[in-house]
């Protein structure tokens, strides 16, 4: 595996794609550092501080933050991140499903394009309201939406405003929408270009890139949490960390084998003649994966069982009946069974949208292709969906476990939720997800220059679920002369960003 990686860099076309995404993930680190105009963030990061310390790390607040890259903490231009375009694609793929007009055109040729053109469209609406949400919050944190809870007490402390007064209005508004709507196109633009030019699936690596930043203070808020330190005692027992080590290896290791595993379903080909064309038969094998659904069913749950605490919360400000509700919904022992019934429910959902056995079926059907033992036409279609249905019901089991992992982590063992989140969950599923696509895309890199890949026996399954990269890059590499200029102009932030934060 370590001469795959000294081998990237023998492959000048795979170096140049290597090189540009690592330019690219500067510039993006980069906008997630530059603060809105109008917005104290020493105020907001004061508040996100104050949220860990008090184990508070699991409210939509803290999801936006984590997806951002911290962002949000920053009141930044990529506050918003990339999840308005995630939006706007989940509910076409879902519409596609429902809608057969969009169904049909997903099948076109140009299709597609029309589609993620539609996608772009929709992201820009989600923004605007978004953005026009996130600017009401920053001025009333503590109005009807209540986003930032308990904040005020946070600007008393510090004797400052997180928007002041003076700056509050229309104007402000505004300026905050085009910031946050700008933030999330030049994010999406950046995503497609490291498709096209760099490695791997742009979209996801952002998140992915978002989600690992947020590494260092979790490992610090781990030390800090069983390292006991100059007058201060450690609030938890230092060999529960050794534990969770082990246990963390582990679980990364569950998570590999069941992202990847599949069931094979043998598939014989007749021998056939179409025109002047003969087809040869041959026994080849269709792929079920056992987590078909990925990540979508644990991000389906999170967003439902977030939604009716914070509607509670925002109807029944000083309600103490509805605050015990809400908190039960949040993390209660109503939490975990609602969130373990939608992760089920959601499973499936996702698999029957998405997963057309008599499509499939049909396919075979018109190709010549039949599995041993049952019968073309329906019958094909019945032992699918009941082989899928199977195996949808193990992967629900593992993402039920994988999900409710990091809340029983954190509450249980006292660790902060930001270190927990790294046991499972959705960010723990994206970050394997698009690892293991990107190092499949270098893999088939080396291979086609005779290189021996990361695997000497076998090869990387693709990703699933969640920014699965399907085609690898089809775009020509950077030139030489902008490769330079985006690596002269990356060094040069980041020693700019160096030096900021060394005289802060």
């Amino acid at each position: 595996m370590f001469s795959a990686f000294a081998n990237t860099m023998k492959v000048p076309e795979l170096r140049a794609r290597i090189l540009f995404t690592l330019a690219v993930i500067i510039v993006v680190r980069l906008g997630a550092q530059l603060t809105s105009p109008g917005v104290n963030a020493a105020v907001l990061h004061e508040w996100f501080r104050n949220q860990v310390d008090n184990q508070q790390s699991g409210s939509v607040v803290a999801l936006f933050n984590i997806f951002s890259g911290g962002a949000l903490e920053n009141c930044a231009i990529f506050s918003l991140g990339i999840m308005p375009y995630i939006s706007a694609s989940i509910m076409l793929q879902l519409l596609g499903a429902v809608i057969p007009s969009l169904a049909k055109l997903q099948r076109e040729d140009g299709g597609r394009q029309k589609i993620s053109q539609y996608t772009r469209y929709a992201t820009v609406v989600l923004c605007i309201f978004q953005g026009y949400l996130l600017a009401k919050s920053f001025e009333n944190p503590q109005g009807s939406l209540n986003f930032l809870p308990g904040i005020t007490t946070t600007e008393q402390k510090m004797g400052l405003s997180l928007v002041d007064e003076n700056v509050r209005g229309l104007g402000f508004e505004i300026i905050t929408v085009i910031s946050m709507l700008a933030g999330t196109m030049l994010l999406m633009w950046l995503g497609d270009q490291i498709t096209e030019r760099g490695i791997g699936n742009g979209i996801s690596l952002i998140i992915t890139i978002g989600i690992v930043a947020r590494l260092p203070a979790a490992l610090i808020q781990a030390w800090h949490t069983f390292v006991p330190s100059a007058g201060v005692q450690a609030k938890a027992n230092p060999l529960v960390l050794v534990a969770m080590v082990a246990f963390f290896i582990i679980v990364i290791a569950s998570i590999i084998a069941i992202t990847q595993a599949q069931r094979k379903i043998s598939v014989t080909y007749a021998r056939r003649v179409v025109g002047r064309k003969e087809y040869r038969g041959g026994t080849q094998t269709l792929p079920l994966k056992l987590n078909y659904a990925g990540v979508m069913p644990i991000i389906f749950g999170q967003s439902l069982l977030i939604f009716p605490s914070t509607m509670i919360n925002m109807l029944f400000p000083n309600s103490p009946t509805a605050r015990n509700i809400a908190s039960s919904l949040a993390s209660g022992g109503a939490h975990y069974v609602l969130y373990a019934l939608m992760i089920f429910f959601f499973s499936y959902f996702w698999v029957a949208m998405m997963f057309q056995p008599n499509q499939i079926a049909e396919d075979l059907k018109k190709n010549g292709g039949y599995i041993p033992g049952v019968r073309p036409g329906k019958p094909t279609a019945e032992f699918l969906d009941f082989t899928m249905s199977r195996l949808t019901f193990a992967g629900a089991i593992f993402l039920i476990a994988v999900a409710i992992l990091p809340q029983a982590i954190s509450q249980q063992l006292h660790v902060p939720y930001i270190t927990a989140q790294f046991f499972g969950g959705t960010s723990l599923l994206i970050i394997v997800g698009v690892i293991l696509d990107t190092m499949r895309q270098i893999e088939t890199h080396l291979l086609q220059q005779h290189y021996d890949g990361f695997l000497r026996k076998g090869r990387i399954k693709g990703g699933s679920g969640f920014g699965a990269t399907r085609n690898i890059n089809q775009g020509e590499p950077a030139k030489q002369t902008t490769m330079v200029m985006l690596c002269v102009g990356a060094a040069l932030l980041l020693i700019a960003g160096l030096a900021f934060m060394l005289n802060r």
